[in-house]
């Protein structure tokens, strides 16, 4: 029998500094909520929107897989290994903290608010060597089918991470049905609707509802709409 949970939009934590709109999924700065601490080994969902040339001055991570997935303009990075990139749609960002990392995020347009998902994973190994990397996708192959975009194997497609887990992206047309098999037995998956109306395994949700559920072998996706889904894989034990 699979287990689930589900967090409407609406509940999200909301952070808004005036530079800076965040919504938060999981408790996160100054949104504490004892019953959304983490899914299983994903602790840090983040629906961010930086105001035009603002952003997040240099600051730490430790012992953090940090991935980055911009929906629209350019976010600017710089870190303390010396990377300087500008990420964007169809890109997705990684970076392995490890034993500590500082780094900067910043809007690089001048008229426009960039948005992000910013995501944070427990690793399966702690003070690794910190790391950068960045890839950029094509967008048109999650047409009506799910583009992996993350794994735990630097050989396979998408960035990888330190813990078993794998995420994918998918645009689908209204009225399109796709599976998911689940990889690793101990695992579940954070479903997380970018826009759209999707019903998965008979539950139905909207534009930026989260639904986690485990104890299940595959997932069953329908589009109630034009729709786009990012699934989170993840240990639900690490």
């Amino acid at each position: 029998m699979s287990n689930t949970i589900l967090h409407k939009a609406d509940t999200r934590g909301d952070a808004n500094h005036g530079w800076l709109h965040s919504k938060h999924t999981f408790s996160f700065a100054n949104y504490h909520h004892p019953e959304r601490m983490h899914f299983g080994a994903l602790r840090v969902l983040n629906d961010d929107a930086v105001e035009a040339g603002m952003g997040f001055g240099k600051h730490p991570h430790d012992n953090m897989e940090i991935i980055s997935i911009p929906l629209e303009g350019d976010l600017e990075h710089k870190d303390s290994m010396g990377n300087v990139a500008v990420i964007k749609h169809g890109d997705v960002q990684v970076m392995s903290a490890g034993t500590g990392i500082f780094h900067s995020e910043y809007n690089k347009n001048k008229d426009h608010p960039v948005k992000f998902l910013q995501i944070w994973v427990f690793p399966n190994k702690k003070n690794v060597t910190p790391r950068y990397d960045q890839i950029t996708l094509d967008i048109a192959d999650r047409h009506n089918k799910l583009q992996q975009i993350l794994s735990p194997d630097k050989d396979d497609a998408g960035v990888w991470i330190h813990q078993n887990a794998w995420f994918h992206l998918g645009n689908f047309d209204k009225g399109v049905t796709t599976d998911y098999n689940i990889k690793a037995k101990a695992n579940g998956v954070y479903a997380f609707i970018l826009k759209g109306d999707v019903t998965i395994n008979d539950q139905t949700l909207n534009t930026r509802d989260g639904f986690g559920i485990w104890d299940v072998e595959k997932l069953s996706i329908t589009a109630d709409s034009d729709a786009e889904i990012l699934l989170m894989e993840v240990p639900m034990t690490y």
